[in-house]
């Protein structure tokens, strides 16, 4: 799986002009389901995130996670994660086929519940509208092929 982090202040989804999911302190995690992945990978994922140290402590060092500053996430698929740039037209035959990518998706955020971080959704497969406030910035690519 592909997943980039952002550091936020707040971060939202909205689908027509209606807002979807939010989040206050935290991340916005846009999370990619690659056509190899396994539930293995959704795990690993969820559990490298949760313990992440990217948030400062009290002498401004990135030494905390967002489970130790009681932060949440907004999780959002972003199948173009997977976009082969080979030619000057990304191609997206690497992502997982729609269900299983959605069936991932979910299991993601559902493993990163399990760890400690409340979660809120985008809708898989919407033409979404997603704004943040980034804190830092802060932003980090990770893949599971590389953890």
């Amino acid at each position: 799986m592909r997943a980039v982090l952002q550091r936020v202040a707040e971060a939202q989804v909205r689908i027509d002009g209606h807002q979807v999911a939010a989040t206050g302190n935290g991340l916005l995690i846009l999370v990619c389901a690659m056509a190899k992945d396994g539930v293995s990978q959704a795990e690993r994922l969820a559990t490298k995130i949760a313990k992440l140290r990217i948030f400062k402590d009290d002498q401004g060092k990135m030494n905390l996670s967002v489970r130790d500053i009681g932060g949440s996430a907004l999780v959002v698929s972003q199948f173009t994660l997977a976009a082969d740039l080979r030619g000057n037209r990304p191609g997206f035959s690497g992502a997982a086929p729609p269900a299983e990518g959605e069936r991932l998706y979910r299991h993601f955020s559902q493993c990163l519940e399990n760890e400690g971080v409340p979660v809120a959704n985008g809708r898989f497969g919407a033409d979404m509208s997603v704004s943040l406030i980034n804190d830092g910035p802060v932003t980090i690519w990770l893949d599971t092929d590389q953890l």
